[in-house]
């Protein structure tokens, strides 16, 4: 690093510390059809929409684990998207496109949470697309199995 860019970096870590601000972590951003082309979200945004907890079976656990997070028809319509199509990526960059008619049929959550325990990269966090599966027959099916995105970091609405 050159003496000038330690010292930007300086200037700009002490006025950060100084304020007590930090920059959050961005846990999803959203592209595309969505106010101003782009929205990242925060924590601390995902806190201020209405939490649910959905205990369902899936395919890649035991039991009915509880799953609590945000739905995601209330994500969406906080990035004002419009769109029938969201295209999902993880983090290790899997992709699927989505039917934004999804998340209005189905009470499908952006999980943070399983059983109590915060979701983190390890555990297929730090979002995770959860589908009702054990409340309607139809996802019990591989088209819907395929769209429980874990790791999930970006949508892309068209």
């Amino acid at each position: 690093m050159t003496v000038m860019k330690r010292l930007l970096f300086g200037t700009v870590m002490l006025a950060l510390s100084a304020s007590g601000a930090a920059a959050e972590e961005v846990l999803l951003t959203l592209t595309g059809a969505v106010t101003g082309g782009q929205v990242e979200l925060t924590q601390t945004d995902l806190d201020a929409l209405e939490w649910h907890e959905i205990a369902t079976s899936t395919t890649v656990t035991d039991g009915q684990p509880v799953f609590r997070g945000v739905l995601m028809r209330d994500i969406l319509d906080r990035a004002q998207a419009r769109g029938d199509t969201v295209t999902a990526r993880a983090l290790n960059d899997y992709v699927i496109d989505i039917p934004m008619d999804d998340f209005h049929e189905f009470d499908v959550i952006a999980a943070l949470y399983m059983d109590g325990i915060a979701l983190t990269p390890r555990d297929k966090g730090p979002v995770w697309i959860v589908y009702p599966r054990d409340d309607h027959s139809v996802l019990a099916d591989i088209r819907y199995d395929m769209r429980w995105v874990w790791q999930l970091s970006a949508l892309h609405v068209q």
